[in-house]
């Protein structure tokens, strides 16, 4: 039917222009006759037939049916696609190729914004202070003010253009003559000044094809958007030149010492040459080569028609005049932590920055000396002190920053034993308990987790406050099983413990979950200033405003419960396994020792001062006999006595004055030292003999069998 409505249409059709109907007679009898129709085609005589007419028509019926079934295929099929004309696929083809390149520069738009191509590519320097003034440390890249071409002249920008780019002014961001060029001569890149900006600017130094044509895509992009001279400025101004310098200002102050604006033409010539390989051609390092790569860039200038040859041929060789030298340590472990923080509240600009922290110049000195004369042997060590707000005054991350920048402050997770105590007593108290209440203290023969007390010491029971003092395990995990470990990890997240606490885990009352020193530390200043969380912070905090306070999220326990818990905390120097520590005022700590004597640690507080120290390997390996009680505790004290400026302690009076003098080999042992006065001098054991020091004076005296020898204090 479908086939007679489409020939019954064409006919219709046909007749309504006036044209041919489409319908051919099979007889002649049939045909119109002329008298009928004046405009019928005249009447052929019988027997000549017009078949070409007829073979026509039937052939336009046919692709009418074609085209009547076509559409009844389904798109997914091989036919559908096969029926369409080449004109239907080049419409389809150029649509989708407009549409993929506004999909493109919308991408572009979003993900590499040309306000990117205003930052430094790197982070400009940034000066750390002491709180004091003092400057400790200074990071990041030489980076100085942009340039601007129409301020330059003509033989500085021309230097960088021959050399790199020679028709950059008349490119679209990529150019194939250059490329080519190149190729052949050796001489300029491949890459166009708009596709080494999109590079260092939005691209990573990766080598593949994909880059490349990441590379080309911006290159046209930037083009489309930004005048030639603009590109420029923004190329010169970021590009790397070496000795950390970023853009051409920066560059020609530090080898030159001018501002780019009077740069003569061998000096341009000679920082347009190191573009290539900055650290290669550094001309502080390898004049002779930055002086080779000079020469190629005079004549690549000649070759181009900026210079003539006799202009070229009369050039010296440039004078360096290197001024700035940087003679503060680039990282410390205190700038490790803190720069990071710095850099994250500061908006990207090319300014040099000047920030001052919280840290206490003669305490970090101090600190320096405790630990280096601690006598650690092979072991590391970490020290941390802050003020009980959080406000952190010195750090040491190691026995040598140089040797190892890897710090145990902030960045070692281990496990912190004992000390974890704190939290179990601490919930304890807020649950009820007292100090004078009695656990039982016998061993632990029930069940799959069976501690056991240091040297095998039990009893039937034990007060709260002994238990703490003595560091009895069965008592501190009968008393987390008593809580449950639910108000135990509440507990320590209220103290501002972040790390992993996994529940139900009797063991993480001896401190088996691992944490940084620094978040251990803040927890037992939380207790010294009881309001907590307390987040250290290395730089100086605005005072909180009246509204914040009452928004804070702060928390406290009540006075009874503080009270109770810096006794027990106290009881554990004075008379239980932190005596090495103890101090002439009133201090509070915790020791610490992990499974194998791994980990020794002491945490604790005095006067304003919340100081934790850790000991141990690297490699988690034993510290043999080292505990918390022992080292620690005494750099501890070391620490204290120096920072709160306490006055040595004196020597008992002797019963009978004139009796013989009591001998000290059998109670002093290595590493121990002797108070000999108010003024920080002490008289330190050890295995080469003896070692006279005082606070302040940077020499020590030493006594060995070989005699006096004065040796210099590392800070």
């Amino acid at each position: 039917m479908t086939l007679f409505k489409r020939f019954w249409k064409r006919s219709r059709d046909s007749d309504s222009r006036g044209g041919e109907s489409g319908y051919y007679a099979l007889y002649e009898s049939q045909r119109p006759r002329e008298s009928d129709d004046e405009t019928a085609t005249p009447l052929r005589p019988a027997g000549a037939t017009d078949f070409s007419r007829w073979d026509a028509g039937l052939s336009a019926l046919d692709g009418d049916l074609k085209r009547d079934q076509r559409p009844r295929s389904s798109f997914w099929k091989r036919a559908f696609w096969l029926g369409r004309r080449k004109r239907w696929w080049a419409v389809r083809i150029v649509a989708g190729m407009i549409f993929a390149f506004i999909v493109l520069f919308a991408w572009l738009a979003i993900t590499a914004p040309l306000s990117k191509s205003l930052e430094p590519i790197a982070a400009p320097q940034v000066t750390l202070l002491a709180s004091d003034g003092t400057p400790i440390a200074r990071s990041g890249a030489m980076v100085a003010e942009p340039v601007n071409v129409e301020d330059l002249p003509p033989h500085v920008t021309q230097a960088f253009i021959a050399i790199e780019d020679r028709r950059f002014y008349s490119h679209w961001g990529v150019d194939p003559r250059g490329i080519a060029r190149a190729v052949w001569t050796g001489r300029g890149g491949g890459s166009t000044i708009t596709q080494q900006l999109a590079k260092f600017t939005w691209l990573t130094p990766e080598r593949s094809l994909t880059r490349k044509a990441q590379e080309a895509m911006i290159a046209f992009w930037i083009e489309g958007w930004l005048t030639k001279d603009e590109i420029l400025e923004r190329y010169l101004s970021n590009a790397y030149f070496g000795d950390n310098q970023y853009g051409l200002r920066a560059a020609s102050l530090h080898y030159f010492y001018r501002q780019p604006e009077n740069l003569k033409p061998e000096q341009a010539a000679m920082l347009a040459g190191l573009l290539q390989a900055p650290s290669r051609y550094n001309p502080t390092k390898h004049y002779d080569r930055a002086k080779a790569r000079m020469d190629l860039v005079v004549g690549s200038m000649v070759d181009v028609g900026y210079m003539t040859q006799a202009r070229a041929d009369a050039l010296p060789a440039p004078k360096l005049d290197v001024r700035t030298r940087n003679e503060l340590p680039t990282g410390t472990y205190f700038a490790d932590w803190a720069l990071p923080l710095a850099r994250g509240g500061l908006e990207p600009g090319y300014e040099k920055l000047v920030v001052e922290t919280t840290l206490d110049a003669q305490l970090q000195a101090l600190a320096n000396r405790v630990v280096g004369r601690a006598g650690l042997g092979e072991a590391q060590v970490g020290l941390v002190a802050m003020r009980s707000s959080g406000e952190v005054v010195a750090m040491v991350g190691g026995r040598s920053y140089a040797n190892s920048p890897f710090n145990r402050v902030t960045q070692a997770r281990r496990q912190p034993g004992s000390t974890f105590k704190l939290f179990v007593y601490l919930a304890a108290l807020e649950a009820g308990w007292d100090p004078e209440d009695t656990i039982s203290n016998k061993p632990i023969e029930a069940g799959s987790y069976r501690p056991k007390n240091s040297r095998e010491r039990y009893s039937d029971t034990i007060t709260l406050e002994n238990a703490f003092a003595s560091s009895s395990n069965v008592a501190a995990v009968r008393l987390f099983n008593e809580l449950g470990s639910e108000r135990v990890i509440r507990t320590a997240r209220s103290l501002g413990v972040t790390s992993d606490l996994p529940e139900g885990d009797p063991s993480l009352a001896l401190g088996t979950s691992s944490m940084t020193l620094l978040e251990l530390t803040a927890a037992y200043a939380g207790v010294a200033a009881n309001d907590y969380p307390v987040q250290p912070y290395a730089f100086p905090q605005e005072e909180e405003s009246w509204w914040e306070w009452l928004l804070s999220e702060k928390n406290s326990t009540s006075e009874g419960v503080h009270d109770e818990m810096e006794q027990m905390l106290r009881a554990a120097i004075n008379r239980g396994t932190g005596e090495a520590a103890e101090l002439p005022i009133a201090n509070y700590g915790k020791t610490g020792t992990t499974q194998n004597n791994r980990d020794a640690l002491f945490v604790g507080y005095a006067g304003d001062l919340v100081v934790g120290v850790w000991v141990g390997n690297d490699d988690n390996s034993s510290l043999g006999g080292v505990t918390g009680g022992g080292l620690p505790a005494r750099i501890w004290k070391d620490f204290m006595r120096g920072a709160l400026d306490l006055p040595a302690p004196k020597p008992k009076a002797s019963p009978d004055p004139q009796g013989p003098v009591e001998p000290f080999d059998i109670d002093i042992e290595e590493g121990e030292e002797i108070p000999l006065g108010d003024d920080g001098t002490v008289l330190r054991f050890e295995e080469e003999g003896l070692v006279l020091s005082q606070d302040g004076v940077p020499v020590e005296l030493r006594l060995t069998e070989d005699g006096f020898e004065l040796e210099p204090i590392d800070d």
